[in-house]
């Protein structure tokens, strides 16, 4: 029979009807290890039961009533990412995209307040991507996201990463501010330097205009800390959060200083599903897995016990991969052999990566992976890296 879903995302035969924790099964029963969780979504897994329980319990009391009235779990879950960041407030969305769209809207917005309505253009770096929306791909500027979508000048301009003197010399008096990605995800997995980011905050403060990071790949724990920002101590003005953030429930926030949310006065902004009571019920339940005494510290180690073994891998395979890049359990593996083989070979043992640019590929596991599981994931990378290595 043929789809009646657009085919915008392709045509994948690998089908999943049930996940439990690191683990996906298909209908047949086959088992896969999920390093992919959604895309950095699911992570503490599939199906986890603490947020299981906090959805179950929420479905039977109310869905949604819109932001015309108080939602305490709403309320409760902003209180706690203001308390646990350098945000004073906080808006909800349903995406990360449209939380990078709330952003751009509130570096305009601010200026505007001040009299500065001419400041109105935002930089963002090469390789970076911040959603799929109109504005985010205007931003990225990617060849293969703006064709037949964009014409003319959207207001976005572009440096190249980690380049502070092109940055600066990009800055005008239309200038707006910056977005960045931590941790560039799409990019190739790519750590931005620190000294840039304390070179970038401190041009931003110099000539009055916005930093924005997007963490919706990076937040959430996947770093190591709460929000990759966090690694540098060096604070945005805004930041994007999604996917982790509900756990596998859709959800998304922009987190914002009180001087750059105050002009977002009643009726600027707006989204009807953004901060439901069924979707902030789980962002709660995310949180208070995440904040454990501990969790964190035991998820990096996991994490260097993964690290280590696939810089072992580096070493005996150097015509299959070449290098890793990324933080805690946001990792890339750049590929000497193609990656789309690299990944068909890894899910034909079954283990589920995810594609990168710079011909990359993505390791996203649960923060609450097992160190079993690692192994077993170690265990398959060197079984594909030696059949791959001998085929080349």
């Amino acid at each position: 029979m043929i789809s009646a879903l657009m085919s915008n995302y392709g045509n994948p035969d690998l089908e999943f009807e049930r996940g439990e924790g690191t683990w996906l099964y298909t209908p047949g029963g086959e088992r896969y290890l999920d390093f992919t969780t959604g895309i950095a979504v699911n992570c503490l897994g599939h199906c986890h039961p603490e947020l299981v329980q906090a959805l179950q319990e929420q479905s039977t009391r109310i869905w949604h009533s819109s932001n015309l009235f108080r939602i305490p779990q709403t309320e409760k879950l902003a209180r706690r990412l203001v308390d646990h960041t350098f945000a004073d407030r906080v808006f909800f969305s349903n995406s990360g995209t449209e939380a990078v769209e709330a952003g751009f809207k509130m570096m305009r917005r601010y200026h505007y307040s001040r009299g500065d309505a001419q400041r109105v253009r935002i930089i963002s770096l090469t390789s970076s991507f911040h959603g799929r929306t109109l504005a985010p791909i205007a931003a990225c500027r990617n060849p293969v996201h703006i064709e037949g979508f964009l014409t003319g000048d959207p207001g976005f301009d572009q440096v190249p990463f980690g380049d502070i003197e092109a940055l600066r010399a990009a800055i005008t008096p239309a200038t707006a501010g910056v977005i960045l990605e931590p941790i560039q995800g799409e990019g190739g997995i790519r750590l931005t330097p620190f000294d840039y980011l304390r070179q970038v905050r401190e041009l931003c403060d110099e000539l009055g205009i916005l930093l924005m990071y997007d963490e919706v790949q990076s937040g959430m724990g996947r770093s190591g800390y709460l929000y990759a920002y966090m690694a540098s101590g060096i604070a945005p003005d805004l930041l994007a959060s999604a996917k982790g953030l509900g756990g596998g429930f859709p959800i998304g926030a922009c987190l914002s200083t009180e001087r750059v949310a105050a002009p977002m006065v009643a009726g600027t902004h707006g989204s009807t599903f953004g901060g439901n009571p069924l979707a902030t019920a789980v962002g709660n339940a995310v949180l208070d897995v995440l904040l454990a005494p501990g969790f964190l510290d035991d998820a990096m180690r996991g994490a260097a016990r993964l690290r280590a073994g696939l810089a072992d891998l580096i070493t005996r395979y150097p015509g299959v991969i070449s290098e890793q890049t990324g933080l805690g359990y946001m990792i890339g593996l750049k590929c000497v052999i193609s990656n789309g083989d690299f990944i068909h070979a890894l899910m034909d043992e079954r283990v589920l990566v995810v594609k990168a640019g710079g011909n990359s590929v993505r390791l996203l596991p649960p923060l609450n992976v097992s160190v079993a599981e690692i192994d077993i994931a170690l265990g398959t990378l060197q079984r594909v890296c030696e059949r791959l290595a001998t085929a080349g």
